[in-house]
């Protein structure tokens, strides 16, 4: 939206300004004031020099879940940008997920850039994750589960393999490192490969599901059971074990890989 102010002198500060309705302006709201953010400031730059919100955010660096735009065209003061911006953005202000804020001044227009930060999966709670995601894969094959137009019947539980997630961990890693969405290594392996190399033992069938921009346990599941080959791979009653691993990367777009390893002994 574009508003346009027809009066005023002294320059706003316009993290100040938004903050102020954020808190008091547009009425009283249990709010963290916004935090002034460098790579926000980069984005709304990108943004003043023509660039598409997603593509300004995506260039600056910033994990946003979430992100809006205000532009104001004209003399910008403090009490008309508050003003404007009680009357045509207290939503967007007063949005709870955002907490960073970024903005340009060129002459008389006025790009602020408003986000959520992404909530990336810790390293630290990799066990937790894995377990939650044991939790939802053998909660769909207890009560069976319709992978795209076929249906699977109930099936028994997984239970996690320390090789099985010894090879995700390195195919995530692998992934991550050279930002690939394969199935294949960087050094040529196969999902067989890699299980056989994190000392698995012998196998009679393996399976492997890969993933990429899930932010939890819940996303990522959610993800492979809509999408038919992958859950089929969760739903195959030949398979007893399961690997779970994910590994960042905060250069790529993807931000966070994962893999499911899945296999049988003989």
């Amino acid at each position: 939206m574009l508003c346009c102010l027809m009066s005023g002198t002294a320059l706003a500060d316009p993290l100040s300004a938004a903050n102020w309705d954020r808190l008091q302006g547009c009425g009283k709201a249990r709010l963290v004031a916004l935090a002034g953010n460098a790579q926000l400031q980069i984005a709304a730059r990108r943004l003043a020099d023509g660039a598409s919100l997603q593509g300004a955010i995506a260039a600056s660096g910033y994990l946003a879940s979430s992100s809006s735009l205000i532009h104001l065209t004209g003399p910008i003061s403090d009490l008309e940008v508050q003003r404007l911006l009680a009357q045509h953005y207290c939503r967007t202000l007063q949005e709870p997920a955002f907490k960073d804020l970024g903005a340009e001044r060129r002459g008389r227009d006025l790009w602020l850039v408003l986000a959520a930060p992404v909530s990336l999966p810790a390293a630290r709670d990799a066990p937790f994750i894995a377990r939650r995601i044991l939790e939802l894969v053998n909660q769909a094959r207890a009560a069976g589960h319709r992978c795209g137009s076929k249906y699977f019947a109930p099936v028994g539980a997984l239970s996690i393999d320390d090789a099985l997630t010894r090879a995700a961990q390195e195919h995530s890693r692998d992934m991550a490192t050279h930002d690939a969405f394969d199935h294949r290594g960087h050094d040529g392996s196969s999902p067989a490969t890699r299980i056989e190399q994190a000392g698995y033992g012998e196998h009679r069938i393996v399976g492997e599901n890969i993933a990429a921009g899930a932010m939890n346990a819940a996303e990522v599941t959610e993800g492979w059971l809509n999408s038919p080959p992958h859950c089929e791979n969760i739903m195959d009653g030949r398979f007893a074990q399961i690997g779970i691993a994910f590994a960042q990367n905060l250069k790529t777009q993807s931000a966070v890989f994962w893999t499911q390893d899945f296999a049988a002994h003989r």
